[in-house]
């Protein structure tokens, strides 16, 4: 397989498909587009003409014939459409083509509970895999039923003897509220998950710690998506609580509770502040431009990539956790509150 027999395969360029692979963030070409030529480099085996005559020397067994270079990612708490999970699935992928690996599969939390699919992944033998989000207690046991080499990467720790690959989301929701604490904001609500989510914890401390009131019908525990904030926020405005700042929990639920915001005719800054984390790409597209918290997710699945092929080629089994660095990115969505508001 070449790199425009895949072009073909995908109805593009070949400009376009060595883009896709070689050049994170360049857009080459749209989601739908990129999620295509991925899914046909994992179900073709395709890997570079480097990393193929690399295989052949030294880590193809002629013997068995079989081709060790390949991994597999387990969404363990989300869809494989979600934004934030999609971008360091891309890292991983980018990262394994260029040491010869290639990504086998990619499965979510809801596919590995179909028993046929649960078949597939004990017939097909990878070397490691990546799990992306906090898996529950029946999906690890699973995991590690299946598996020798396992990495974790997300926004929260997990006790674990895993390797974990993080960026650390507690110090980035306290840093969201102080950042709105900052402008003047006072009244700050959260939205998002609470039942074991470091997010919530970070704004729950922050809020203390800056000594704001707390107002406990300003949390909202409402599922991370688009629906998700609009609902929320929704049931917010419709309370009639003080409240001039919105943190949300990830930048889909801050999506939502702009146009939510929008629908019920408050203003967003003027009237009402909003904040997300993650920094996915349609938070600049936003009308106004989403304020949020870059999580570095290429790196996350680059990282994640790195550890466990060195994992799998040096046999190390001494586990570690990694966190790389987060960045408040200030546009358009968050400002000094009016004061009547307060």
């Amino acid at each position: 397989m070449t790199i425009k027999e895949i072009a073909s395969l995908a109805g593009v360029s070949a400009s376009t498909v060595s883009r896709v692979i070689n050049h994170p963030g360049s857009k080459a070409a749209g989601k739908e587009v990129e999620d295509k030529i991925w899914q046909i480099i994992r179900e073709t085996g395709y890997i570079p003409n480097s990393s193929a005559r690399d295989l052949k020397l030294h880590n193809f067994d002629t013997k068995s014939g079989s081709l060790p270079k390949t991994i597999g990612c387990i969404l363990a708490r989300t869809h494989t459409s979600d934004p934030f999970f999609s971008r360091i699935t891309r890292g991983i992928e980018r990262e394994a083509l260029r040491s010869g690996y290639i990504v086998k599969y990619i499965y979510s939390y809801q596919d590995i509970q179909n028993p046929d699919i649960q078949k597939t992944i004990r017939q097909t033998k990878v070397k490691g895999v990546a799990i992306l989000g906090r898996p529950d207690s029946k999906t690890r046991s699973f995991l590690k039923e299946n598996y020798s080499r396992i990495i974790y990467t997300g926004l929260n720790n997990i006790e674990s003897e895993f390797d974990q690959i993080t960026c650390n989301a507690y110090l980035a929701s306290k840093t969201a509220v102080s950042y709105l604490a900052e402008l003047g904001h006072i009244h700050i609500a959260y939205l998002g998950e609470r039942k074991n989510e470091i997010r919530y914890r970070g704004y729950w401390d922050a809020i203390s710690q800056l000594a704001l009131p707390i107002n406990r019908e300003l949390i909202i525990d409402t599922p991370l998506c688009i629906e998700g904030g609009y609902h929320a926020t929704m049931k917010l405005l419709s309370s009639k609580n003080k409240v001039t700042a919105l943190f949300c929990a990830n930048d889909l639920t801050a999506i939502g509770a702009i146009k939510a915001a929008k629908d019920f005719g408050i203003k967003v800054p003027e009237a009402l502040s909003v904040i997300g984390i993650d920094d996915i790409e349609t938070s600049q597209y936003t009308t106004p431009m989403l304020t949020t918290i870059h999580i570095p997710m290429e790196e996350l699945g680059i990282m994640t990539a790195k550890i466990l092929i060195d994992r799998i080629e040096t046999g190390k089994r001494i586990s570690m956790k990694v966190e790389l660095p987060f960045q408040l990115i200030k546009r358009e969505s968050c400002a000094a509150p009016l004061h009547y508001n307060q």
